[in-house]
């Protein structure tokens, strides 16, 4: 993994959001959901379910509620009949940017998406047009206060990751999208709890924006876009400032 300041962006959205629990709370509930109409509630038997239960409790949902949307989605329940869609731009200065949405309305949904980009000075492109300067990934974070690098390390890498580093707060683990629970699992049996352990689309390069009017659309862009409901992730390659 080159550089540390994509991992920073992460770890910035990620604070940024904490902020907002039910809204994370209720995305997240959303995917489990459509996961479990999709391929059943039996965790040990739908690996997609596996990996969304670990990504809620890493964000601190609490089991009742994870148990409750199961159950819910599990059964006749409502009609879930979101949409996994892919949405591709560019912000301003050329940042690329890549949203991940569940919608139940494809029509709301692009209409949304694009008037974001326009609103923020940026615009939305086709399928294709930014995707190639990302790399999916499975992120593993773990918290590294008290932990030593060299153990962590070697757990990793016998787990199956591909690569790993160490920021001096927070180690970074990378797999291949299809390994994420594997590794996770065989790092939790170690003893390892996580800070998040998610598929992720991670930058080749980064961007970086040098006036000050294009940073404030920019975080503008990036702060509506995480606020629609229908949005569950929002991936860039904006090298962000510190402060």
């Amino acid at each position: 993994m080159s550089g540390h300041s994509k991992w920073n962006n992460i770890k910035r959205k990620k604070e940024k959001t904490d902020a907002a629990k039910a809204k994370i709370f209720t995305k997240i509930g959303r995917e489990i959901a459509v996961i479990v109409k999709s391929g059943g509630a039996n965790p040990a038997e739908n690996s997609k379910l596996k990996d969304a239960i670990a990504k809620a409790k890493a964000a601190n949902v609490p089991n009742e509620n994870i148990e409750r949307i199961i159950k819910k989605a599990a059964g006749d329940g409502e009609a879930n009949n979101y949409e996994e869609l892919i949405y591709e731009g560019y912000g301003p200065s050329g940042v690329a940017v890549v949203v991940e949405t569940l919608s139940d309305n494809r029509n709301r949904t692009a209409g949304e998406m694009r008037h974001y980009f326009d609103k923020c000075g940026g615009n939305l492109g086709q399928s294709g047009s930014v995707m190639f300067m990302f790399d999916r990934k499975g992120i593993i974070q773990i918290e590294g206060e008290g932990l030593d690098e060299d153990t962590v390390m070697e757990a990793a890498l016998e787990a199956g990751a591909e690569d790993f580093e160490f920021d001096g707060d927070v180690f970074e683990i990378a797999t291949a999208p299809n390994d994420l629970g594997t590794v996770r699992d065989a790092l939790e049996e170690a003893g390892y709890s996580f800070l998040s352990a998610e598929v992720c689309y991670v930058p080749q390069t980064m961007s970086s924006i040098d006036d000050e009017e294009s940073i404030k659309k920019m975080e503008k862009l990036i702060d509506m876009l995480e606020e629609n409901d229908d949005v569950q992730a929002v991936w860039h390659n904006w090298e962000m400032p510190e402060e």
